[in-house]
């Protein structure tokens, strides 16, 4: 029996010369102990010794990588099981890569298992900073892997950190980087290192940058397990952060984005002086439009949905987005739920090609499923840029009244949340100072049915009603003017309509 005594420190390299040794000589695995005491080699392997013939094999590069990456698992039989496979495989026993043998499954799965183990050191090593050694600032760290990976897990360190000298120490070995050259020792002291003043800035840097609103407690624990965060500075942070995060979140949506005031201010002007200088200015507007790249819809969209109508309308009806039809026609309300307010407003006598209709985000959001593109709400962001657009139109249109159908279009007119059953039929003031009507979008009632559609039709149809008598109104003071000269052209009445 051959004994083999694996040092902590280097014990690749004697395997790989031990193995290559037996393998030449002809040494079956079961003549070969891998657990030695402590006399590094017992009886090394002599060919005049033995007598027979033996093989000479080469590893291909990624059988031996994989090899050698697997005998940095923690299995005290890795040694042993590793020369079992070379020996097969250079007698045409075995192939490289078969997962049908059980000596390679568990092979392969051990070389994954340390590959990760790797991964998670390069990725949770936490350095402190010590007393620096001459001019070359010094750092520190504690790191307690699953397996016994320093020697293949810290050269990463010695690239990426190599203008510093450090110390990373686990349990059993300690690596050391000093001048640019790298050593391992058994650790003498099982101590994490004392914490520095960089530890709070990275604290500070860490919870700046955790999203509340991209919060997936399973997919973090996933990548960073709970073994690893007793040396992470952070982890401490992390069940406050958790626990805030739905809160902080809802803060987020609800802190509409701003614009740099100047930079506002000068585009406005610009603006303006481009209006007074333009014939046809709406016209403009809506060629501008079609170049529009503000958010990233733009990339996905047909084409930009402008709004249609006559520009001195006195009501102006703003939905949510193109549907999938509206992006093909690029004209807004022309689907199922343009189809239905006309319908309905028909039923009521409201007179649409009056009213200037238009969506307050211009470009269709969708995701593609098979050959269908399925309707995506726009976020508070693409809300905001598009409203760049609808601003424009609504200082060319002026309307006295705007109909702000769904919780998209009230949000991006009043700039405010709120749950649609409670803000229905109410009249709120609008960003532009105007007044806005606030009710459902018609696409909602396509999604009812039985005697909620029901309902929802009839108070749908009851603010329709308003935005009629509004507009008829309207019409009416239009043609006081004409008739008797005086009045204000375009006033309608909102007293019957309640401002909430």
């Amino acid at each position: 029996m051959h004994r083999v005594a694996i040092p902590r420190i280097g014990a690749l390299a004697v395997w790989r010369a031990a193995a290559r040794g037996f393998l030449r000589d002809g040494i079956r695995p079961e003549e070969v102990d891998w657990s030695g005491a402590d006399t590094l080699f017992d009886r090394l392997p002599e060919a005049s010794d033995q007598g027979r013939a033996g093989s000479s094999y080469t590893l291909s590069k990624a059988a031996l990588g994989t090899i050698e990456t697997a005998l940095s698992h923690s299995d005290p039989d890795r040694y042993a099981r590793a020369y079992q496979v070379v020996w097969r495989m250079a007698h045409g026993d075995l192939r490289f890569g078969d997962r049908s043998d059980p000596q390679m499954h568990k092979l392969l799965d051990h070389a994954k298992a340390v590959r990760r183990d790797i991964h998670k050191m390069h990725a949770f090593v936490r350095f402190r900073e010590g007393p620096p050694h001459g001019e070359r600032r010094a750092f520190a760290a504690w790191f307690e892997p699953e397996h016994p990976i320093v020697e293949a897990g810290t050269p990463f360190f010695a690239k990426r950190f190599g203008d510093m000298d450090w110390v990373i120490a686990t349990p059993t070995l300690t690596a050391t980087f000093k001048n640019g050259t790298l050593t391992y020792a058994e650790t003498s002291d099982a101590k994490p290192p004392p914490d520095d003043a960089a530890e709070e800035l990275w604290c500070t840097y860490y919870a700046s940058i955790f999203n509340p609103a991209r919060l997936m407690t399973r997919a973090m624990q996933s990548e960073m397990p709970k073994k690893y965060w007793k040396n992470l500075p952070e982890a401490r942070l992390i069940p406050d952060l958790v626990q805030t995060a739905q809160s902080r979140s809802r803060a987020m949506q609800e802190a509409a984005p701003t614009q740099a005031p100047a930079f506002f201010e000068a585009i406005a002007r610009a603006q303006d002086r481009a209006e007074e200088a333009s014939p046809d200015a709406m016209e403009a507007l809506r060629r501008r439009a079609a170049a529009c790249e503000r958010c990233d819809l733009a990339c996905h969209a047909t084409q930009t949905v402008w709004g249609q109508g006559p520009v001195d309308a006195p009501l102006m009806i703003v939905g949510e987005q193109p549907g999938d039809q509206e992006d093909l026609a690029g004209l807004p309300f022309v689907g199922p739920a343009g189809q239905l307010l006309r319908a309905l407003a028909q039923d009521v006598g409201l007179s649409i090609d009056d009213a200037y209709v238009t969506n307050a985000v211009k470009h269709f959001k969708f995701t593609p499923r098979g050959k269908r593109r399925i309707h995506q709400r726009p976020n508070v962001g693409e809300v905001e840029a598009c409203k760049w657009w609808l601003d424009l139109e609504m200082r060319l249109i002026k309307p006295r009244l705007v109909l702000a159908m769904g919780a998209t279009a009230a949000r991006a007119l009043t700039g405010r949340n709120g749950a649609m059953a409670a803000r229905r039929g109410r009249v709120e003031p609008g960003r532009h100072g105007g007044d806005v009507l606030v009710t459902l979008h018609p696409s909602y009632l396509l999604r009812l049915d039985g005697a909620a559609k029901v309902q929802a039709t009839q108070a749908f149809c009851a603010d329709l009603a308003r935005a009629r008598d509004f507009q008829r109104d309207s019409a009416q003071a239009v043609g006081d003017v004409a008739v008797g000269g005086g009045g204000t052209p375009g006033n309608g009445d909102l007293s019957g309509l309640h401002r909430g």
